[in-house]
């Protein structure tokens, strides 16, 4: 199995920045792509960013273009969101997830972790 467990929410104020950390770790861990979906109470999920770690290409949603940086560790096991400028809609569990199919495919992640909370006040 992969597990995937994520750190570094918090709570900041709006403009601030927060660095979220994504520990992978199972079969065959280092060859699947990484996401980073978000969801608000209420909300439906969403794909924020992701992370192909054969290549380097990125995906990321328009609503955080010039804000969010996704990476990885020359390890190929962590996967980062660097998140900065935060906003109010920006609050929400963010869930780290990994996948062998198509990184900007929301349907084709299958691994999930547990969630980081990130909160945002003005």
């Amino acid at each position: 199995q992969v597990t995937l467990v994520e750190s570094g929410g918090g709570l900041v104020q709006a403009g601030g920045s927060l660095r979220l950390s994504c520990a992978a770790s199972g079969r065959t861990s280092s060859t699947y792509s990484k996401g980073w979906f978000r969801q608000a109470p209420g909300k439906e999920r969403e794909l924020v960013s992701a992370i192909n770690w054969s290549n380097d290409n990125t995906y990321y949603a328009d609503s955080v273009k010039g804000r969010f940086t996704i990476s990885r560790d020359n390890a190929r096991n962590t996967v980062y969101l660097q998140m900065n400028n935060l906003k109010l809609t920006d609050a929400a569990v963010y869930y780290c997830a990994s996948t062998l199919g198509s990184l900007n495919n929301p349907t084709s992640y299958r691994y999930w972790g547990q969630g980081t909370q990130v909160t945002v006040s003005s």
